[in-house]
């Protein structure tokens, strides 16, 4: 049951809905009575993407069709994914393939540039042996909108694949990684942050399967919701029978700064292998008052003094960001988004 399937056939039943255990707390089918007609073709200007400047080569796809684009396995790419039509519904698909022993940077974008549009992105990527990925994934939909993008990810023996997903939320938003980790000295990374306000939804899902001996998974995500918004951390490593000394750690955190915001988290390990070292922690409170307090004692306005303790608290996903440009610029969105200084 996928949004994919549904915008191709029209049929509303394939929508995955709250009886689906991994869509429990993002209801599509409840949530869509109709789907919008599909996004015309364009063919004016796009403006600029967020990582402008910072790329070697370019991918655009607008309304759901590919318009622009050079292909490179290597180096720094963007990858644009525009939505330019109101109350429309637009999919497109994308396969990335990095070869052995190359390095790759891909900054990804969703633009959300209309209103009340149905998106679906799906993109299959592989990593060759010996070789590195970074994705940053930057999501800005608007606020009516519906947004689903998943990624398959394969990595080969020693493949490196690192990723940050930084968003601000729609009406109704998933992203989901699914990553088929081989063991054999492979490493996967998966961080996140979510800032939500308004009745913004956003759900970060991810499933790392190890199937190998001898891999490494580090996972960090970190949230805040205020308003009415609602936060979905849904993050399970699977360690497969055989896939012995499996070095894997999950951390979610997130904060609640209002009453009728909300955070629904299910961070799993699921181990079937022995001689394994695995961890998970989950946390959701509120913003330390003590420090709040102080704050203001040295003449700092509330609102500015939890901006910054907020940044400060998203600041160690960020900092994991490899890429000194795309770090840069999630840094200065961070702030942007919680009204604080850079």
């Amino acid at each position: 049951m996928t949004l994919s399937t549904a915008l191709k056939t029209g049929d509303l039943t394939a929508l995955p809905s709250r009886r689906d255990e991994d869509w429990r707390w993002t209801d599509l089918r409840g949530l869509l009575r109709t789907l919008p007609p599909a996004a015309p073709a364009h063919d004016g200007e796009v403006p600029a993407g967020p990582f402008a400047g910072l790329a070697d080569a370019e991918a655009v796809f607008v309304n759901g069709r590919r318009i622009a684009g050079t292909e490179t396995t290597s180096g720094v790419v963007a990858l644009r994914f525009v939505a330019l039509a109101d109350q429309a519904s637009q999919g497109a698909s994308h396969a990335l393939v990095v070869k052995p022993g190359e390095s790759l940077v891909l900054l990804e974008s969703h633009e959300g540039r209309a209103k009340g549009y149905v998106s679906d992105v799906a993109l299959d990527i592989a990593v060759g042996e010996g070789a590195s990925l970074e994705r940053i994934i930057l999501v800005e939909d608007d606020a009516e909108a519906i947004n689903v993008v998943t990624a398959e990810v394969a990595l080969a023996p020693g493949a490196k694949f690192a990723q940050t997903v930084l968003t601000s939320g729609a009406r109704r938003q998933r992203i989901e990684t699914r990553v088929s980790h081989p063991g054999a000295h492979a490493d996967a990374r998966l961080d996140g942050a979510y800032l939500l306000d308004g009745q913004r939804h956003a759900d970060q899902t991810t499933v790392v399967t190890h199937a190998g001996v001898d891999g490494t998974t580090s996972q960090l995500t970190k949230g805040m919701v205020t308003d009415q918004a609602r936060g979905v951390f849904q993050g399970r490593i699977v360690v497969s029978p055989g896939a012995d000394q499996t070095d894997a750690r999950m951390g979610h955190h997130a904060l609640i700064l209002s009453e009728k915001a909300e955070i629904d988290a299910k961070p799993e390990l699921l181990i079937f292998a022995d001689d394994v070292s695995c961890a998970h922690g989950n946390t959701i409170g509120a913003l330390d008052e003590q420090a709040i307090f102080y704050a203001r004692q040295r003449g700092i306005p509330e609102a500015e003094a939890k901006a910054m303790l907020t940044v400060a608290f998203v600041g160690e996903v960020v900092e994991r960001i490899e890429h000194d440009g795309a770090r840069a610029i999630a840094a200065a969105w961070v702030a942007k988004k919680l009204g604080s200084p850079e």
